[in-house]
């Protein structure tokens, strides 16, 4: 079990938010957080620490007038902490390349892979066939619907008719490297973790994922390594003092150590 450091970009800034809050419309989020303090100085600062496998994303959608500033603002942490930090956000086999040459160790993919609501096994081959699947990560982000869990997509916005179960977990694991899974009914709220969700995926345990959403304090943070057994990486954001949360950085970013 090891913590995941985040950066989260929205309109150029980096910033932590209710994941369930966020929208195209207006490029509206409700923010808890916002840094003025650039992506780079994170990245350093992760880098220093030798905090790897953490995830930039860029939260604005494509055609935002914000997105070139998200853009160059993970370009800049990504020149900061080469080979140490995995990007998402408007990824595609076409433009995935890129973001490895510009230092990315791994790139981040929902949208690309599963549009209009279904699994598109032709884009996840293209992007195998651009960047190897040993620099993919899926996003396999989700939303609680009539009992049971569906990746979302569009920044969060959009359910698809995939359901995130152990048999779908089973399809995916070897597709990819790693998958990344934000407990989006949670996300940015410190409410405490997506229960359901963490069993589930500790129970299956079939390769390094990454889960992120509700952890707000220490408490939290251990129910969670009960309940997953130790076998999940996290992502603390909004909680983190970083972020002006109340969890101590350096107490997790040394490894959790009283």
């Amino acid at each position: 079990m090891k913590f995941r450091p985040c950066i989260d970009i929205h309109n150029g800034k980096v910033k932590q938010i209710i994941g369930g809050s966020l929208s195209d419309t207006k490029d509206q989020a409700e923010t808890n957080f916002a840094s003025e303090l650039d992506a780079a100085y994170y990245a350093r600062m992760y880098c220093q620490d030798g905090l790897k496998g953490g995830h930039i994303i860029l939260l604005n959608a494509k055609d935002s007038s914000y997105y070139d500033a998200d853009r160059q603002q993970a370009l800049s942490a990504l020149e900061a902490y080469p080979g140490g930090m995995q990007i998402g956000g408007g990824i595609t086999a076409e433009n995935a390349g890129g973001y490895l040459e510009a230092g990315a160790s791994h790139v981040i993919v929902t949208s690309y892979v599963f549009q209009n609501g279904l699994f598109q096994k032709e884009n996840l081959e293209k992007l195998k066939a651009a960047v190897g699947k040993e620099h993919i990560v899926l996003d396999l982000s989700c939303r609680k619907r009539d009992g049971e869990y569906y990746i979302v997509t569009d920044r969060w916005q959009t359910f698809t008719k995939v359901k995130l179960d152990k048999e779908r977990l089973d399809l995916l694991a070897g597709e990819c490297d790693e998958f990344l899974i934000h407990g989006v009914d949670v996300e940015g709220k410190a409410s405490g973790v997506e229960e359901e969700l963490v069993r589930l995926l500790a129970d299956w345990g079939g390769t390094d994922m990454t889960y992120a959403g509700g952890i707000g304090s220490k408490e939290d943070l251990e129910y969670f390594r009960r309940i997953s057994d130790g076998r999940l990486d996290f992502t603390i954001g909004s909680a983190l003092d970083l972020f002006g949360g109340t969890i101590p950085y350096r107490w997790v970013a040394g490894g959790m150590a009283e």
